[in-house]
C-alpha cells in the first residue's frame, strides 16, 4: 500500500517537477502557506489599515469614505496626555495606561516566577516530571475557561470567600475593588501562562552543558556567582524569546480580563483591546474606523517594542 501510494504521487510529482524545474518546486510547496497567510493574515491587516482612514458606520469598503488621518486625530486630541479625562477619547487613553501598567508587572512577574520554576525544575528533585505536567496543564485550558473558573472561586459566595468565613475573616467583594480586581487580573493571567515560558527556559537552561558548572565548583564560584556568570549569559537569547513572546501577548489581552471583570469595576481593567473590541461592535453606534485607527497605534507600539528588545538582545550577544 505503500509503495502504491508513493507511485502515485510520483507520478504526480515528476511531472511537475519537469515542468517548474527543481530549483522552483521550494516555491511551490510554500505556495498553500503563503496563500493562507495572504488571506487570513496579510489581507486583514491591509484591509484594517485602509478602515482606519475612512469613516462612517457603513461596514463595506465602498460604502465608507475617505477622511484621512481624521480618526487619528481625535484619538490623539489631549490637552494633556498624562490625564485621560482631558483627551477626546479618553476611554482609550485609560486603556492604554492601564496595558502599560498590565504589562511592565504581568510580564516582570511572570517572567522572573518562570525563571525561578524553571531553575528548581532543572535541578534533580523527586516528582520533576510531575511537577513539570502541573506547572503546564493551565497551558491547555482556554482563556474564557481559566476566567470562569477564577471567577467561580473569587465571586462574592466563591470558594475563597466561603474559606474567609470559615476562618472568622469578612467576606471581599473582590471584583468590586479596584486593587483587587488589577491584583486577580495580573496573578491569573501569570498563573495560566507561566507553564508555557517555565518549559521554553528549561529548555534552555537544559542546553547548557553541565562541565561549566563543574568547572565553576572547582574554581570555587558559589551558586550565585555561578548562575550570574554562566546561567544567565547564555540564557540570555531564551530569555529574549520569552520576553518578547510575553510581551505581545500582554499588550493582546483581552478574552481572559473581558470574561472575568468586563472592564471594570468602573475603568479599572479596561485595555486597548477591550477599547477596539467595544468601539468596533459593542457600543450602539460601530465606528469601525476608530476602532482600525486604535489597533494601527497599538500594532505600531507593539513593532517598536520588538524591534527595541531584539535591539537589545543583539548588543548583550556583541558584549
Amino acid at each position: 500500500m505503500y509503495a502504491g501510494l508513493m507511485s502515485v504521487i510520483g507520478w504526480v510529482a515528476e511531472p511537475l517537477q519537469r515542468w517548474v524545474s527543481m530549483k522552483n518546486m521550494a516555491y511551490f510547496f510554500v505556495l498553500p502557506n503563503l496563500i493562507i497567510f495572504g488571506v487570513f493574515v496579510l489581507f486583514p491587516m491591509l484591509l484594517n489599515i485602509y478602515y482606519a482612514f475612512t469613516g462612517g458606520t457603513a461596514l463595506f469598503p465602498q460604502d465608507r469614505p475617505f477622511v484621512g488621518g481624521q480618526n487619528f486625530q481625535q484619538i490623539f486630541t489631549c490637552t494633556n496626555f498624562l490625564d485621560p479625562n482631558s483627551c477626546r477619547e479618553d476611554r482609550f487613553w485609560r486603556g492604554l495606561y492601564n496595558t502599560v501598567f498590565y504589562v511592565i508587572f504581568q510580564v516582570g512577574g511572570m517572567v522572573a516566577l518562570s525563571m525561578l520554576t524553571a531553575v528548581v525544575l532543572n535541578r534533580s528533585i523527586r516528582g520533576r516530571g510531575f511537577f513539570r505536567s502541573v506547572f503546564f496543564y493551565p497551558v491547555l485550558l482556554s482563556p474564557v475557561v481559566i476566567a470562569l473558573i477564577w471567577k467561580w472561586i473569587l465571586q462574592r459566595d466563591g470558594l475563597l470567600n466561603a474559606l474567609l468565613v470559615t476562618l472568622g475573616m469578612e467576606r471581599v467583594v473582590f471584583f468590586l475593588n479596584a486593587n483587587w480586581a488589577v491584583f486577580w487580573v495580573i496573578f491569573i493571567s501569570i498563573w495560566a501562562q507561566m507553564g508555557f515560558y517555565t518549559l521554553i527556559l528549561l529548555a534552555g537552561l537544559q542546553s547548557i552543558p553541565h562541565d561549566m558548572y563543574e568547572a565553576a565548583d572547582m574554581d570555587g564560584a558559589s551558586r550565585v556567582q555561578s548562575f550570574r556568570g554562566i546561567t544567565l549569559p547564555l540564557l540570555m537569547p531564551t530569555l529574549l524569546v520569552v520576553l518578547v513572546l510575553s510581551v505581545i501577548r500582554a499588550v493582546q489581552v483581552f478574552d481572559q480580563v473581558w470574561v472575568l471583570t468586563g472592564g471594570g469595576p468602573g475603568t479599572a481593567t479596561v485595555y486597548v483591546v477591550q477599547y477596539i473590541y467595544e468601539t468596533a461592535f459593542a457600543n450602539q453606534i460601530q465606528q469601525f474606523g476608530l476602532a482600525s485607527a486604535a489597533s494601527v497605534i497599538l500594532g505600531l507600539i507593539l513593532l517598536v517594542l520588538t524591534i527595541f528588545q531584539l535591539r537589545l538582545g543583539r548588543q548583550s550577544d556583541i558584549a
